[in-house]
């Protein structure tokens, strides 16, 4: 049995629709099928979830919002026509909309979540009524009612250890089952979104509940690729991968998955396919437990903006018990999270998420470790962009360290951050973010220039 999942490009227009249903008919262990919200028709579009933010936030501050509403059933009434449907579909959906701005606003976190999660809820329910009109043993299910419970943090969902004993019941369907992304319910029967690249979530959720034998995730790309294909033109396709390889991709700015999706499957050991619904029978990305190694150890090289650097000095720093745990004190204290935590005997360097830091924290952080901790010296520097090169092969390879640092050497960018984990499938270079794209360029030219156009 396989869950499919079908991102926003693929579900943006009826004739991506059409696309998604040949698909699903062409193999019958396509038995459940995830599905986004649609997304862009074109670059110059407006996504479905964009509309929904924009209805739900007019509501909140004027008490109506027609023509925003009116907006969003636009989008679907034109999908409807497009697959031959008829009006009760869209009046669904209308009423649906409708009930929801009804919510109550004193909760907007909660209100907002029920506003975007309908574009998945109600594409879903859409796409099961044109299955069924071509026919297709098809049905629309809600989240709620396949027990999918989750945490109640909005727009931070976290799936509960239930939810799996829940959906497994669904393995042994007969019909096809079309079942939105993006949200599940507290225990409480509150909706609650997944964060950043929920409907990917979604679909590794119900992929490792159901112990589907494959987890298909159709985008509108052939595979994935060594490089950004925005950054590296023509970059090396990905045959096989490997969970840890994707994740500490996706964590560096890989468009595919959030870095968190893939969670629910790794553990279960579900197999993932990255495959183009424009282009379905290509072969696509396998990512799986383990894989064969090759030539070139390095999988896919990656950057990621956004970054700030704490950088704090005191003389004999490394014979004071306990200084680095009551430098992270203080982030606890204004509740930041890190990513690395690069150190020397008298100096450290605690690296984070910039957005997390308005001046407000910034200066209350600045002087706590400067008052408490009696440092030498203490600033914030901003701007820096985290440079990965991933591979489960760079363990048992010489020289990684050194191609990589004479690359970005000829590309004349300076280096502010060498961290290599613990597990070394990953080599992080930390630079100026002006220096982001000319390194990944010159990292691709090191470690694939000589590569055909696929790599294993």
């Amino acid at each position: 049995m396989k869950v499919a999942k079908f991102g926003g490009t693929s579900v943006a227009s009826a004739e991506q629709i059409k696309k998604v249903a040949a698909i699903v008919a062409e193999d019958k262990e396509r038995k459940i099928i995830v599905v986004s919200a649609p997304g862009k028709r074109s670059s110059d579009d407006t996504k479905v979830t964009d509309l929904l933010i924009g209805l739900g936030e007019a509501f909140l501050n004027k008490g109506e919002a027609e023509e925003e509403l009116q907006a969003v059933v636009s989008r679907y009434d034109d999908i409807a026509k497009g697959l031959g449907l008829g009006q009760d579909i869209i009046a669904t959906i209308e009423a649906d909309l409708r009930e929801r701005l009804e919510f109550d606003r004193n909760k907007p976190e909660s209100f907002m979540d029920s506003i975007k999660a309908s574009g998945e809820d109600n594409n879903a329910k859409l796409i099961a009524s044109y299955f069924q009109s071509i026919g297709l043993q098809a049905t629309y299910l809600n989240p709620k009612d396949a027990g999918l419970l989750v945490s109640d943090e909005p727009g931070n969902a976290q799936v509960l250890p239930e939810a799996f004993e829940n959906l497994a019941k669904l393995r042994d369907t007969k019909e096809i089952i079309v079942f939105p992304g993006f949200f599940g319910y507290s225990k409480e029967g509150t909706l609650v979104t997944f964060p950043r690249g929920g409907s990917d979530i979604t679909g590794s959720i119900v992929a490792a509940g159901t112990n589907a034998d494959l987890y298909e995730n159709f985008t509108d790309v052939d595979s994935v690729f060594a490089a950004n294909p925005n950054v590296v033109e023509n970059p090396v396709k990905i045959k096989r991968m490997t969970y840890r390889e994707m994740r500490e991709l996706s964590y560096a700015g890989f468009s595919v998955f959030h870095d968190e999706a893939l969670i629910p499957a790794f553990r279960n050991s579900i197999p993932v396919c990255v495959k183009n619904t424009n282009n379905p029978s290509s072969s696509g990305t396998m990512i799986i437990a383990e894989r064969e190694y090759f030539m070139n150890p390095v999988i896919g090289i990656a950057a990621d903006e956004g970054f700030a650097t704490i950088y704090v000095r005191k003389y004999l720093m490394n014979r004071e018990v306990g200084f680095g745990r009551k430098l992270l004190q203080i982030l606890e204290d204004e509740c930041l999270s890190y990513e690395h935590m690069p150190s020397g005997i008298d100096d450290t360097s605690v690296i984070l998420r910039q957005n997390q830091l308005t001046p407000e924290i910034e200066e209350r952080i600045v002087t706590r470790i400067r008052e408490e901790l009696a440092v030498d010296d203490v600033y914030v520097e901003k701007d820096f962009a985290m440079v990965m090169i991933v591979g489960e092969g760079m363990h048992n390879t010489l020289g990684v360290s050194a191609r990589a640092t004479a690359a970005l050497a000829r590309a004349k960018v300076n280096i502010e951050m060498i961290n290599q984990g613990s597990s070394e499938v990953s080599l992080v270079l930390g630079i100026h973010s002006e220096d982001a794209d000319g390194a990944v360029r010159e990292l691709y030219q090191e470690f694939f220039g000589s590569a055909g156009d696929t790599v294993q």
